[in-house]
């Protein structure tokens, strides 16, 4: 008595690469699963694989109900129903905005907040972004709704402030979300300040009275 194997297709996913040497994609189609095997499409070529095994790069790390784990030139995919990856090498492309300083030896610059525009002053002493209340409301930021209560210490002393988390920063097309910051009770500060709230997501350089800031997109 002879036990059938039976092969069940499940064409789940196709994983494109770039092949450096040829200068052209290559492909890796999963087209059917036998157990702890997979029957793979390289390059043209039909091969099974079990898994541990390889082929002309690829690997066949391990095969679930409806997805196959592939190393692939070292890169670890998991492919499932017409899913399209890419493992060519991409380059990290890092956006600099650079803000000269000014007469009075600040870093002052325009950002959206929120998508409404700002006068921002660079401020790494300061933890968070802080806006005053006309600011605010300018702004379209409904802090007394929305905001907590707290409390901030100014040159005038202790005021009443509200913390709120602003949907978006963006300096110079370096956007930061979620950001979290505070609207101060009266006109302090004059201008926002664009505290390590923002800062921390930021590469900070400063060089012959140019403040650079960049961050990869």
């Amino acid at each position: 008595m002879h036990t059938k194997r039976v092969l069940t297709l499940a064409a789940v996913g196709l994983l494109m690469l770039a092949a450096q040497a040829r200068g052209e994609p290559a492909s890796v189609v999963v087209e059917a699963f036998l157990g702890e095997a997979a029957v793979l499409m390289i390059d043209g070529q039909r091969k099974m694989l079990e898994v541990g095994q390889s082929f002309a790069g690829v690997t066949l790390i391990a095969t679930g109900a409806a997805t196959a784990t592939l190393d692939i030139d070292g890169r670890m995919k998991t492919v499932g129903l017409s899913q399209h990856v890419t493992t060519a090498y991409q380059k990290i492309e890092e956006r600099v905005v650079t803000i000269p300083r000014d007469a009075k030896l600040q870093y002052r610059t325009n950002a959206i907040i929120n998508g409404r525009g700002a006068l921002v002053l660079v401020d790494t002493g300061a933890n968070v972004i802080a806006i005053n209340a006309s600011q605010a409301r300018a702004l379209g930021i409904n802090y007394s709704d929305d905001g907590i209560p707290s409390q901030v210490e100014t040159a005038s002393g202790v005021v009443a402030a509200h913390a709120v988390t602003l949907q978006s920063v963006n300096v110079g097309g370096l956007q930061v979300d979620n950001v979290p910051a505070v609207v101060v009770e009266g006109d302090y500060p004059a201008t926002v300040l664009l505290g390590m709230s923002y800062l921390r997501h930021v590469k900070l350089q400063e060089q012959n009275g140019t403040l650079s800031l960049s961050k990869s997109q």
